[in-house]
């Protein structure tokens, strides 16, 4: 994995202004610490961050078609194309030659033989930038799941681009200002395909073409979901997840150095491991797979169950790892790992705003920190939720019935929204407008099954808005953490053949048994424990050490006698008023909390502060 960077100006010289994208591009060290590269032309500089995956020696980028030849396309790029041998194979047989073993020439040799239309025949995690000097045509493409992140800036003449907001905030030309719309949007928990809250900066959206030129900006998008008939019975149905699952994982632990997994002990991360741990078995690996879990000290003997979480995960993580013979190693935390100022500094640099979900990050931080010291890539179990049916609320009647995102019935069920409107937030900002008209565009895009009703198309409109929407909020996460310390974490449930078979697989037949995920169960049943495969999901670990709050508060009343940027948003009064509710009453902890909105007023703090930030209401 890789950080990549540029600039195109049309009526400038650039070879003159190499020094500020080459500043714009080491913003990003952290996600490339092995390389430095910087491609220059009169109209056209693209920069990279190497993370050395595949092709440790031959890999270098930015990457020409043809070195040596100045008006050969070049590219800058960052992730991983899963089919890249099948590709390699076919280019090879219409005439193709190679000088490398990586994926990055195969993806420029794709462009040459079939133009823009070979974004279509990717498989995998990736975002670049492609400059082609004879037409003086800049392509930003993103993958179809939106795993890693691009963002783009238009200027008087021109682009700036790259993978994070903080390259492209680091030219003269583009200003960190939020307005209202962007606050909205980041207090809203909404994430809006495009948005990138700060005025001026858009994301390239995923499955998107974005074309720069002459004629200025174009988007084509090039994959969606569509709506069509599930005619395979249940059984097909099971074996054919399981098989897609399984070529998935195995396309994923390809690389030339030591891959490893996170472990959780649910059934997500569990399948993950478990197929990670057959796939090399088969292929004659001898080395134990690796797999990484997360705990806070203690958790375990004053576990307290809740709403959200029913039983430690430790434990069960132990038996999978113990079941499919992996070496497994608990990174175990504690209320002052996760208030080190130094781990905040570093995960709010990370995420360029102030959007976490609190100790989560800067646990999920530190886990990735540990697991970096052993290996450079990972594999995870994001999207298994999203895709079958794992949270809450796609099982609890008032949330598939309310007339909003369905993330936000448990956000009001556990205090969040109601702390957003105590200290004013909500009536400030307008969120409750802003998030019912960006939920009807939502609805309005989701894909329609001709005579499909009642609560079947209800889920389809569930499953659309969380693959869509909530999906990419937690993909971004799990990229900015892990990248933040080098890790490359690949994420086998986003493969689109999985989402795009799954997604059309009737709500009935995903929830045959009544339980979350039912279907992936079925197909992981036989492969892992059934004490795994029977427990209820639960989220990622959030402490719930009393003292982790305590400190959160005395934060917070610091910022009220200290003349915050916070106060441009909240009142003291109000602020102190949430302060006022008993300890304690903030425990569960978690994305949905009153103590969430704590950690985002502490957030939001430091990010104006660092960041030079102008905020305009």
């Amino acid at each position: 994995m890789c950080g990549l960077a540029g600039w195109v100006s049309l009526r400038r010289d650039l070879t003159r202004h190499t020094d500020i994208a080459s500043a714009m591009t080491r913003t990003m060290e952290c996600r490339g610490p092995d390389a430095h590269g910087m491609w220059a032309s009169a109209h056209a500089l693209l920069g990279h961050q190497r993370l050395s995956i595949i092709d440790l020696e031959g890999g270098k980028q930015p990457m020409s078609a043809t070195p040596g030849v100045p008006d050969a396309p070049v590219v800058t790029y960052t992730g991983e194309i899963y089919n890249f041998r099948e590709l390699r194979a076919e280019l090879e047989r219409l005439g193709h030659r190679f000088r490398t073993a990586s994926d990055t020439e195969v993806l420029l040799h794709a462009y040459l033989e079939w133009g823009e239309d070979f974004a279509e025949r990717l498989n995998g995690m990736y975002a670049f930038a492609l400059w082609d000097p004879r037409t003086e045509q800049l392509l930003l493409v993103r993958d179809r799941m939106g795993v890693k992140p691009l963002y783009y800036f238009l200027t008087d003449d021109g682009i700036l681009f790259g993978s994070e907001p903080k390259a492209v905030l680091s030219h003269p030309e583009a200003e960190a200002v939020v307005d209202a719309d962007g606050l909205r949007e980041m207090f809203g928990i909404v994430k809006t395909p495009g948005h990138a809250i700060y005025r001026g900066l858009r994301e390239v959206r995923p499955a998107t073409v974005v074309r720069f030129d002459k004629d200025g900006l174009s988007e084509r998008e090039y994959w969606r979901l569509t709506a069509r008939e599930h005619t395979d019975d249940l059984p097909t149905t099971v074996n054919h997840v399981r098989e897609l699952l399984e070529d998935i994982v195995e396309r994923q632990l390809v690389a030339d150095v030591t891959v490893g997994t996170l472990l959780s002990g649910g059934l997500d991360s569990s399948a993950v491991t478990a197929l990670a741990a057959r796939a090399l078995a088969a292929q004659g690996e001898r080395r134990p797979l690796r797999a990484f879990s997360v705990d806070f000290t203690g958790h375990d003997e004053r576990f307290e169950a809740n709403v959200q979480w029913e039983d430690p995960d430790t434990p069960f993580a132990i038996e999978v790892a113990r079941h499919v013979g992996a070496e497994h190693v608990v990174v175990e935390l504690d209320s002052d790992d996760v208030l080190d100022p130094d781990v905040r500094a570093k995960v709010l640099h990370a995420q360029d705003l102030p959007v976490s979900t609190g100790d989560m990050e800067y646990s999920l931080y530190l886990l990735c920190r540990a697991l970096r010291e052993r290996m450079t890539v990972a594999l995870s179990g994001e999207a298994a939720d999203e895709l079958f049916g794992g949270y809450t609320w796609f099982h609890d009647k008032e949330a598939v019935e309310a007339d909003t995102f369905p993330w936000h019935h448990p956000f009001e069920k556990a205090g969040g929204i109601g702390a957003l409107r105590d200290v004013g937030i909500w009536d400030r900002l307008g969120l409750g407008e802003y998030i019912k008209q960006r939920y009807a565009e939502a609805l309005a895009e989701v894909p329609r099954l001709a005579g499909e009703q009642g609560h079947e198309a209800r889920m389809r409109e569930i499953s659309y808005l969380n693959i869509t929407r909530w999906e990419n909020f937690l993909l971004d996460r799990k990229d900015r953490m892990s990248m933040a310390v080098s890790l490359e974490v690949r994420v086998p449930f986003t493969d689109h053949r999985l989402v795009d078979y799954v997604f059309n697989v009737p709500w009935a037949m995903k929830n045959h048994d009544g339980r979350e995920k039912s279907l992936l169960r079925a197909a992981m049943r036989g492969i892992l424990p059934d004490s795994v495969l029977d427990r209820k999901k639960n989220p990622y670990p959030s402490t719930q050490d009393v003292t982790y709050e305590l400190a959160l508060r005395t934060m917070v009343e610091g910022l009220l006698t200290e003349g915050s940027p916070v106060l441009q948003l909240v009142s003291a009064d109000a602020v102190r008023k949430l302060l006022d509710r008993p300890v304690g009453a903030y425990a569960m902890g978690g994305p949905w909390s009153a103590r969430a909105v704590l950690e985002r007023l502490l957030e939001f703090d430091a990010w104006v502060r660092r960041y030079g930030v102008k905020v305009e209401l």
